[in-house]
């Protein structure tokens, strides 16, 4: 089979907009050759150099683990599972985004040493610029708590610094869907530059998703400028169908999400998985309760996780879901194919 390079991702991938944004390029690149360049964020870039275009040594990792090559399996709604349920966390989660579950989860496998590293998203306080972590005890998982789906990050280039540099083995990697998946193409790859990450990756949280947007652009732009509200100012935001606004004065004032079309990442529009199709444990405010999380779970190593949360005492369920309401949300993005 001829081997795949950045050249092959760069035409397929970065020039016709399909890219992501996820970060797994970066991440698995063994030259660091791969970054984005602040303020164009559309794409990585290549530094000029790269093993197999260079030097002629067999490579491919970045064509092999990004999740865009192939966009065959999107689509399908509430996709494969084993059980669907609501759920809380039975501790106080004060930045929670609804029933703090993920981060229910998250603690107890911290706390039991299930996994010793969790890749997420976190966030400036003050200024709500998003940033990947590395995050490795518990209460600082909790300070940090609360679904920031709504901010792009390429969140995957922060696997490089928990496998490689802080050799971590038992991560757990908490994104979007276009995050899960590529987790998924690193999980099931055979490429051997791949496997290390593959083996440190125990757990992967996909949260459900409409679009990511541009820090810049939103914020800075349709928040600051346009409507004159400060960053330190955002309480929450909250993707249903609409983006609503939570402020810390208790004002609450909603944006159509065809008036932040411009802030949407353009790899965005390509993607129609809404549930985090390939995650081991799907999670999303959608469909449950005031106050509770949807988990779908998909497969044993989900289960196993949310079960031991529940039996540690840090994670309850309870309380019907509405399946429709996620399948209507689920269609509505899968809508994009046919476009």
């Amino acid at each position: 089979m001829e081997m795949k390079t950045y050249k092959d991702l760069e035409s397929e991938v970065w020039a016709t907009g399909l890219c992501s944004g996820c970060g797994a390029c970066v991440a698995v690149c063994p030259a660091d050759a791969l970054r984005f360049v602040p303020g164009n964020t559309d794409a990585p870039v290549n530094n000029c150099y790269c093993k197999a275009e260079n030097d002629s040594v067999p490579c491919g990792a970045c064509y092999a683990a990004c999740p865009r090559v192939d966009l065959a399996g999107q689509g399908k709604m509430l996709g494969s599972y084993q059980e669907i349920v609501a759920a809380r966390s039975v501790f106080p989660v004060e930045r929670k985004q609804s029933g703090g579950a993920v981060t229910a989860i998250l603690v107890n496998a911290l706390d039991e040493g299930l996994i010793d590293a969790v890749v997420t998203v976190t966030r400036d306080p003050w200024t709500m610029r998003p940033s990947s972590a590395v995050i490795t005890a518990s209460d600082a998982l909790i300070q940090h708590a609360g679904s920031r789906y709504s901010w792009w990050v390429p969140l995957l280039a922060s696997l490089k610094e928990a496998v490689v540099t802080r050799k971590y083995r038992r991560i757990a990697v908490v994104g979007v869907p276009c995050v899960a998946r590529a987790t998924q193409m690193i999980r099931t790859s055979d490429h051997d530059l791949l496997r290390p990450y593959a083996k440190a990756i125990r757990l992967v949280i996909g949260l459900f998703c409409t679009e990511t947007f541009d820090y810049a652009k939103l914020v800075e732009e349709k928040l600051q400028s346009e409507r004159n509200i400060e960053p330190w100012e955002i309480r929450r935001l909250n993707i249903k169908g609409k983006m609503d606004v939570y402020l810390q004065d208790e004002r609450q004032f909603s944006i159509p999400l065809a008036d932040l079309e411009e802030s949407v990442r353009p790899g965005c529009h390509v993607c129609t998985d809404f549930t985090a199709l390939s995650a081991d444990v799907s999670a999303g405010a959608v469909g449950s309760p005031e106050g509770y999380t949807t988990l779908v779970i998909r497969n044993d190593i989900g289960k196993g996780f949310v079960d031991r949360a529940i039996w540690q005492g840090k994670l309850s369920t309870g309380g019907s879901v509405d399946l429709a309401l996620i399948e209507r949300l689920a269609a509505k993005k899968a809508e994009r194919q046919a476009e």
